[in-house]
């Protein structure tokens, strides 16, 4: 598979096209590409990424979808956000992720694929979910299914944001709230700059998922105070496992910097209802864990008092959104467009699972 960026002449917009091979495909990947594309075409939701159009090209698979000019919220967190975003920017992309979700569950499929690489910013600062790759339906003959047996085909890359329940394949099966716990980790990802377990071998990462161990948000509350005055290191912190909310005393700011322990990325202080949102989603017991619709109306996103086409552009600034290299330079400007070739090799698009 291929991503390129195209223009659509009638219009002057800026879309993306996925080319894929199907001479290169196996008749169960071919078979796996129809399940995404019917599902993508049932969905209607201003939070989910839609096709434009989808046609065959000689021996390509074309999928237009629209230019997303911030690119994922994983390729912000690697290029410019390296030790995790601000928290107000982070309860506006994940309540875009949860209505997202809201609508997957209800029409009742499983998302599967929930993680920073397929949450998608457009220029105008609109959070939509991608990755349909991977979703299951929970309806089967007419009926609506109270669990899922099936493991993720291709599910190597989604390991650390999997579900214990996911991963551990007994005949209990899983339902939607495995959705919330990888909503957990991405929570953490977006935060702490990096991904909850990829410094363990999988074997291991089951194990500690299983007997409970539960990541968490890194900030002067986890971390010890001796730890954050030493020498800045992620060495400690790679597997996003800590002692737990409350090791460090009161929480009392949006993620800022504390004033003492300077020069350490996580000395800073996230809220009490943040840690309280991760917390609920990354439940051992799935029973436990709130219904996409319930944490919507969690404290956290109290925060929010505008829409995010008008805040996240603001708090995700210095970064601008690719698509503003029009007003710098002539579209047909040799340099204009070196500058949009320099700036479209750090998005991660391999990973974009449309």
């Amino acid at each position: 598979m291929t991503v390129n960026l195209a223009r659509y002449k009638p219009t002057g917009e800026y879309v993306a096209i996925r080319r894929i091979d199907l001479d290169s495909c196996t008749n169960d990947m071919v078979n796996y590409l129809q399940g995404e594309l019917h599902v993508s075409k049932l969905f209607h939701h201003p939070c989910i990424l839609p096709h434009k159009s989808v046609f065959i090209a000689e021996n390509e698979l074309w999928v237009i979808i629209p230019f997303m000019a911030y690119g994922s919220a994983q390729d912000l967190i690697s290029t410019h956000f390296t030790d995790g975003l601000s928290e107000q920017s982070i309860a506006y992309i994940l309540l875009g992720v949860l209505r997202a979700l809201e609508y997957i569950h209800q029409m009742g499929y499983v998302h599967r694929s929930v993680k920073a690489s397929h949450i998608l910013i457009s220029a105008d600062g609109q959070v939509y979910l991608s990755g349909l790759r991977s979703i299951f339906s929970l309806i089967r003959h007419g009926q609506r299914a109270r669990v899922v047996h099936d493991f993720p085909q291709y599910s190597v890359k989604v390991l650390p944001w999997l579900s214990p329940e996911v991963l551990q394949q007994n005949l209990q099966g899983y339902d939607f709230r495995s959705d919330i716990y990888s909503l957990g980790i991405t929570a953490c990802e977006l935060a702490n700059g990096h991904v909850p377990f990829t410094d363990m071998p999988a074997t291991q990462m089951l194990l500690e998922k299983l007997n409970g161990t539960v990541p968490c948000l890194l900030d002067t509350t986890t971390i010890p105070p001796e730890e954050l005055s030493m020498k800045p290191s992620r060495s400690g912190a790679d597997s996003g496992i800590c002692e737990g909310p409350g090791a460090g005393g009161a929480r009392h700011t949006n993620g800022e910097p504390s004033s003492s322990s300077r020069g350490n990325p996580y000395s800073r202080t996230f809220s009490s209802h943040f840690h309280a949102f991760v917390e609920l989603c990354l439940q051992r017991d799935p029973e436990k864990r709130p219904s996409a619709s319930s944490l919507i109306g969690h404290s956290f996103f109290k925060q929010i008092k505008r829409r995010s086409s008008e805040a996240l552009p603001e708090l995700l600034r210095p970064v601008s959104p690719i698509s503003s290299l029009d007003c710098m330079q002539p579209q047909d400007s040799p340099t204009g467009l070196a500058s949009l070739e320099s700036d479209l090799s750090q998005l991660d698009v391999d990973d974009w699972d449309f």
